[in-house]
């Protein structure tokens, strides 16, 4: 049974959270504050957290830094906050998605699988299937039935990164640091580039993709589609 640890100082949501995430089989655990959820989270080591960013102790942030600091725990923030720097910094700080409150149950379970998902694989050397595209990270290749398709160095290690995400945004700077080193991170147009020829490669339909998304003003995200 897979266990979340749900941080945020609002009992209401709190115990909303609690009873949808209990019928869905998950085992829940809870806390009012950070140190509170610090404390929990080292004793019952979860397989998730959802963390709330404005809890009465301490910043949301710094739960996840200290989460971080001895944990790989996927981390889930679930605030109140719009503001996209209070989604970068906490991204920055280790978080692996941001969801703004109020929020669709939906979409907050679609969230919480895809870390999960991102979490199970990110050791292994998966096949993934895109439509009727077969990515083969073990092997370096990628094919559509039986013609392979030729990727660029540099566009097979942007999809790589991007696969074995799954589920997570993953913001520009970022991206740009991993795929082209240090020195590159405001070389937003290389990006924006490479991720249109891999659309033009692997999606269905390039200019409404439905694997490889553009967060507007964040970054990217690989949807696995559950």
């Amino acid at each position: 049974m897979t266990s979340i640890l749900i941080i945020d100082d609002e009992a209401p949501l709190r115990r909303t959270l609690g009873i949808t995430l209990k019928a869905r089989k998950y085992e829940v655990h809870a806390a009012a504050s950070g140190g509170e959820g610090l404390t929990t989270a080292a004793a019952t080591k979860p397989d998730l957290v959802i963390l709330d960013l404005g809890l009465p102790d301490m910043d949301g942030t710094t739960v996840v830094r200290r989460l971080r600091a001895w944990t790989d725990v996927p981390i889930l923030v679930l605030s109140g906050r719009s503001d996209s720097s209070d989604k970068v910094e906490a991204l920055d700080a280790g978080a692996d998605d941001y969801v703004t409150k109020p929020f669709e149950t939906d979409e907050l379970l679609a969230r919480l699988r895809a870390v999960s998902r991102r979490s199970a694989t990110e050791d292994e050397e998966p096949t993934v299937e895109l439509g009727d595209v077969i990515v083969d990270l073990a092997a370096h290749r990628i094919s559509r039935g039986s013609e392979a398709i030729h990727l660029t160095p540099t566009e097979w290690h942007l999809l790589e990164v991007l696969i074995r995400n799954p589920g997570r945004l993953l913001r520009r700077r970022w991206l740009l640091a991993e795929v082209w080193g240090p020195g590159y991170e405001s070389a937003h147009g290389n990006l924006r580039l490479y991720m249109a020829q891999l659309r033009q490669k692997i999606e269905a339909e390039p200019s409404s993709p439905q694997y490889l998304l553009t967060e507007p003003g964040m970054g990217y995200r690989y949807d696995p589609r559950p």
